[in-house]
């Protein structure tokens, strides 16, 4: 189990940027990828964005691709997603996790229930 958490989040207008960060602790080996999701009201908790710990391969949800980056710094065990461009839409609480193991297939790093570590979330708001 990895401890996970979120800072960063808070109010932004339309256009605006904002920088997340997760800072993991506790058994950090046994993180082999770290995803970030989201979760606005009323709606399910979808994917964002993951990377991959040691190979830093990154995959984006389409809605955010090209405007999100996620990156990671080993040393300091800490994930970054930098948003830019950000919507209304993009409202949400943003939420860090942690996944022991490789994937079985591509497509697994895009369900949450393959993660196995989370953080408290950051709430992100965009106003228009």
């Amino acid at each position: 189990q990895v401890q996970l958490v979120e800072s960063g989040g808070g109010l932004v207008q339309a256009g605006g940027s904002l920088r997340l960060s997760c800072a993991a602790s506790g058994r950090t080996f046994s993180s082999y990828a770290m995803g970030w999701f989201r979760q606005a009201p009323g709606k399910e908790r979808e994917f964002v964005a993951s990377i991959i710990w040691v190979a830093g391969s990154k995959i984006y949800a389409d809605s955010v691709n090209g405007r999100f980056t996620i990156s990671r710094d080993n040393t300091k065990n800490t994930v970054y997603l930098q948003m830019n461009s950000l919507k209304p839409e993009d409202t949400a609480v943003y939420y860090c996790a942690a996944r022991p193991k490789a994937f079985t297939v591509p497509a697994a790093r895009t369900d949450p229930s393959n993660y196995n570590s989370w953080g408290q979330g950051t709430q992100v708001t965009v106003s228009s």
